[in-house]
């Protein structure tokens, strides 16, 4: 809780406004959201608004609730801080709301939609286009300036899209000679490709806006690279503009949000919402469930950050009869010649193969583990070539890490792929999760040595780098000689064996030996107040 202890709800029957932002680890985006609260706050000085932060920054969404309640509200609207929507105002606030309505069931909860390209933002920008315009040297046309939007990026394609809707309302609304897209976070093209890009075409002037709420680490990113940017093309004249910020009229559009939550009326484009209908390229989370994706940094900077209603992650719990299992495999062989950083995994493949004959097969490169536990300390999605692999992960260590993990092997792209290429389903999973995922991923295949071989080529002809690649295969055909391939890739963390054994169940050990070990360091470094550090082995 902040402030100076609770205060009146406002009038008899009036609802109560949450204002719901990201968190950053930047003080600078706090500061700025804080002052945009104040804004909203000035607005309707006779109403209770709260704030909260999804991650990093306290108080935590359900803290602002929470004091809102003790102040007597009886009808609240959590409002989304965020531009557009995606999953943060699709997943992350709606598993927010769900909890809140469970813990207060004697409240009336509502939910406001996320700012999009409301017109008073549009203004906005153009405020932001004019001031960097004005500040600019020279005086340039606009129809020979090229204007290039910056967005987040997310992994949410109707969200991007809405950027580029921006970019055309500008474009043909403020007379710019042409517009162009990037972003600085998640999507592509990113900021440095968007700048290059521009450069190119030919404009005497390129005016850059970053489409983002709040100062801090993306929009310090875009004012660096613009800078480099003047520097690389000295010809074209570059200039930045400023980001949104707390103005007075997004003020005005939390509060609309606001106000059309509490009637109901709340809207997002839900024809082209990956998670409702099978848009192309996304048909596997169509009705995915809305769950929060912030748990381990959860008020993190914060005071509070043990604060009541924080997720606390706990050590791994064995079931009674894997811990005496894995008492029996601790005294089935001398253990010292294992590398101790490989020690914990190995004897999962040999609780899984059921017999200590398997270790001297086994190959881990030097630092492997290490690797892949980093890897899903840092919420890198888990590859599988089959579902059997994915089927065979511990769902409560996945929910308690929130690792995202992606089988293609039975979407209609991979199946399209599969008979164009000439390849197999599971080495066409495995090209589609290069192109979808790049280097941040971790492939773990267990049935496939067709999917071995296509990983070994993306790593040679196209530099593929992922986080880990863990091959273990079964079988008689080409089993022997992928695995052969895969441990001579030396650019890459690698886990294998020699041999025809192995399969599903192998790789899926390996990977639940890493989140193991991921949700170990998590649940120590949060007792000691630390971040998680390497193990033994790094």
């Amino acid at each position: 809780m902040t402030g100076a202890g609770p205060r009146a709800a406002g009038p008899a029957g009036a609802y109560a406004v949450v204002l719901a932002a990201h968190g950053s680890r930047d003080p600078a985006s706090r500061a700025q959201f804080e002052a945009l609260v104040a804004e909203v706050k000035a607005l309707e000085p006779d109403r209770m608004i709260t704030h909260g932060f999804l991650e990093f920054n306290t108080p935590t969404i359900d803290e602002a609730a929470r004091e809102a309640v003790l102040a007597g509200a009886q009808e609240i609207v959590l409002v989304p801080g965020v531009l557009l929507a995606a999953s943060h105002a699709k997943n992350d606030l709606p598993s927010e709301l769900q909890a809140l309505r469970r813990e207060f069931p004697q409240v009336t909860f509502h939910y406001g939609a996320a700012m999009d390209l409301h017109p008073a933002l549009l203004e906005v920008c153009r405020e932001r286009l004019v001031e960097a315009e004005t500040d600019a040297r020279g005086e340039v046309r606009r129809d020979e300036t090229l204007l290039l939007i910056v967005g987040r990026g997310t992994t949410d394609p109707d969200a991007n899209g809405d950027v580029h809707k921006l970019a055309r309302f500008l474009e043909e609304g403020l007379g710019y000679g042409a517009s162009l897209v990037c972003y600085s976070g998640t999507a592509k093209p990113d900021l440095p490709t968007g700048l290059a890009r521009a450069a190119r075409l030919g404009f005497a002037r390129v005016v850059v806006l970053p489409y983002l709420l709040f100062d801090g680490v993306l929009a310090r990113r875009v004012r660096e690279g613009v800078a480099a940017a003047a520097q690389r093309w000295p010809e074209t004249a570059f200039v930045v503009a400023g980001h949104l910020g707390p103005h007075p009229k997004v003020a005005q559009v939390f509060l609309e949000r606001a106000h059309e939550g509490v009637r109901g009326q709340g809207h997002m484009n839900c024809s082209l919402c990956k998670y409702r209908v099978g848009v192309v390229g996304y048909e596997a989370q169509v009705g995915a469930r809305q769950v929060g994706h912030h748990g381990a940094v959860r008020g993190l900077l914060g005071a509070a950050a043990q604060a009541p209603g924080r997720p606390v992650i706990a050590p791994y719990e064995p079931h009674p009869i894997e811990r005496e299992s894995f008492e029996i495999i601790a005294g089935l062989r001398d253990w010292s010649t294992v590398n101790p950083a490989d020690r914990y995994a190995t004897q999962r493949l040999v609780h899984t193969a059921g017999t200590a004959d398997i270790v001297e097969d086994l190959y881990f490169s030097p630092g492997a583990t290490e690797a892949g536990v980093m890897a899903i300390l840092r919420g890198l999605t888990v590859v599988t070539d089959v579902t059997m692999v994915q089927s065979g992960l511990k769902r409560q260590v996945l929910a308690e890490l929130n690792v995202p993990v992606w089988c293609g092997v039975h979407d209609p792209e991979t199946h399209l792929l599969s008979r164009e290429a000439g390849i197999t389903r599971s080495a066409a999973g495995i090209r589609r999760a290069f192109e979808k995922f790049g280097n941040d991923c971790v492939v773990a295949i267990g049935d496939a040595p067709t999917a071995i071989f296509e990983a070994v080529r993306l790593i040679r002809e196209r530099h593929w780098r992922p986080g880990l690649v863990i091959g273990l295969p079964v079988g008689f055909v080409g089993t022997r000689e992928s695995k052969a391939a895969l441990r001579q890739c030396l650019s890459v963390p690698r886990i294998t064996n020699v041999g025809t054994r192995g399969g599903s169940p192998w790789a899926s050990s390996v990977v639940n030996a890493l989140m193991i070990e991921a949700q170990n360091r998590l649940a120590a470094s949060a007792a000691q107040g630390e971040r998680p550090q390497p193990g033994p082995g790094a």
